[in-house]
């Protein structure tokens, strides 16, 4: 089973549109790094955390090797934040895994150094494609994906599913 690295930025757009329990049945394992886990995903309570460590979301702490490359990456390829590049070292850690990220320095850095990278609408690409989410929750996701000025998903990828899906509804 492939691994998907995830950061912050997809799993709280997960979580605003509820698909955060159907994200963790796709056929994946899904590990996120401690730091972002702990310090940085503050929008989430603790019990919640708790749930998604037990529907099988890992954490998992770097060892000291990757927390230096994560500081080269951090140095070297400014504004990336240092838990990007967490994410980075994990996912280079892992062999054949996939970054889940929405960061486009990120996804820039990690492919040219040979990680496949994707983003939540592959994610709801994927739940579409394993039947976990009616059609009509899907559309309201990408709905509010679309609506809220804070979620930054290509926009126009947005309108294409919408109108795919309103054809199929």
């Amino acid at each position: 089973m492939r691994i998907v690295v995830t950061d912050t930025s997809c799993m709280i757009d997960l979580s605003k549109a509820s698909l955060l329990e159907d994200f963790l049945q796709l056929p994946y394992s899904f590990v996120m790094p401690n730091t972002l886990f702990e310090d940085e995903w503050i929008s989430i309570s603790d019990g919640e955390k708790i749930a998604l460590k037990e529907r099988g979301l890992e954490v998992r702490e770097l060892p000291g090797t990757s927390v230096t490359r994560a500081q080269r990456y951090f140095n070297k390829h400014n504004p990336l934040k240092l838990n990007d590049c967490f994410s980075l070292t994990l996912a280079e850690d892992i062999e054949n895994s996939i970054l889940l990220t929405g960061d486009g320095l990120l996804r820039d850095v990690s492919r040219s150094n040979g990680i496949e990278v994707r983003g939540v609408l592959w994610i709801t690409d994927e739940l579409e494609k394993h039947n976990l989410v009616s059609l009509p929750r899907l559309y309201d996701a990408l709905q509010l994906f679309h609506d809220d000025d804070l979620v930054f998903l290509p926009r126009n990828k947005i309108v294409q599913r919408l109108k795919r899906l309103s054809r199929l509804l």
